[in-house]
């Protein structure tokens, strides 16, 4: 009799119309997406657009108001304690016990998941080395600059072997040099340990440099999601920037009425166009702001970008305002609106 082998389960992560409400308050809007073993996934979007409250959710420290979602084949509010040993977690906010050493950190995780004595020193020793701190294990914490916490931070969730990673915001507050080395260790780890890593970010070029595939989330609802490339070409054309000043709306009006460009924009003095062929269309605009007296200091001329795709499928530029509020400041928001 032969025997009939089903086909190991594809995907890490599945969420079926997953929804978080506070009170009248949508936080998360049934979303749905899956994500692939392996895979490097994003969820890029404004700060309190659900982003850490979908984490939250797959991570199991808040219960869904409707929908469901499995992480690596376990439902989050049936068995809750089976997803837990298959994750790791690099939380937004700092974790780390800034008084004791970093090896000292790593021992106190390892033993809250069950990590053998045999196995402890091997372990730390080896994604230390990983992230390049083995020489800073036996330092305090608090010598270490914010890059470095980071990285300790995600050695430390490595060491029970996960299958899947959860980094929310990994590099906040990081310097530019701080979050490239970041994004460096996080490649590596997809490419050498094998591990699926969801991240969230409002950093556009985190999520284009790092996910094969981003899910763009605004005010609780996912409104795009497929490959960062793909996305880009969905916008299509040239992005020409103008920097007009003062005369940036007058422009946009008479360039609107044109009908010379697919769409444009105003922002911080500039005038935002996207069209095809836009380097041979840069004569005919600055004729035109000639002939309206509108001064045009600089032009510039790329190929659309992460941000142009945000403004494409929600009509604004992403939204920067400090972090998504906690469960407590929702509530207390919700008390104040009544």
């Amino acid at each position: 009799m032969d025997v009939i082998v089903g086909m190991q389960e594809e995907y890490a992560i599945e969420v079926s119309n997953l929804t978080k409400r506070y009170g009248n308050l949508v936080a998360v809007d049934h979303i749905n997406f899956q994500v692939k073993k392996g895979e490097v996934f994003g969820l890029l979007g404004p700060n309190g657009a659900g982003k850490t409250t979908t984490i939250k959710m797959l991570t199991t420290l808040l219960r869904p108001t409707e929908g469901s979602a499995t992480v690596w084949g376990y439902d989050v509010q049936k068995e809750p304690g089976k997803v837990r040993k298959s994750i790791g977690i690099v939380f937004q906010d700092p974790s780390l016990d800034m008084d004791l050493t970093g090896r000292e950190n790593m021992e106190f995780h390892a033993r809250l998941y069950d990590v053998p004595d045999g196995e402890m020193k091997h372990r730390i020793d080896g994604v230390l080395q990983l992230v390049e701190l083995s020489e800073w294990g036996d330092k305090l914490v608090q010598t270490y600059s914010g890059g470095m916490r980071r990285r300790l931070e995600i050695a430390r969730s490595l060491l029970h072997h996960p299958e899947v990673l959860f980094l929310d915001e990994p590099t906040l507050g990081l310097d530019p040099q701080s979050r490239r080395h970041v994004w460096g260790y996080i490649s590596e780890i997809n490419k050498k340990e094998g591990v699926t890593i969801i991240l969230t970010t409002h950093y556009m070029e985190e999520a284009d440099q790092l996910c094969e595939r981003i899910a763009i989330i605004d005010k609780g609802k996912i409104v795009a999601l497929d490959a960062p490339s793909i996305l880009k070409n969905v916008v299509g054309g040239d992005v020409l920037s103008l920097e007009v000043g003062p005369g940036a709306k007058k422009l946009l009006q008479i360039v609107e009425g044109q009908g010379i460009v697919e769409r444009a924009e105003t922002s911080n003095g500039q005038l935002v166009l996207t069209a095809n062929h836009g380097e041979a269309l840069i004569p005919s605009l600055l004729k035109l702001a000639e002939e309206v007296g509108v001064e045009v200091s600089s032009v510039s001329l790329r190929k659309p970008s992460l941000d142009d795709v945000f403004m494409h499928f929600t009509g604004e530029r992403i939204r920067v305002q400090g972090p998504e509020p906690s469960m407590m400041q929702r509530r207390m928001g919700m008390m104040r609106r009544r």
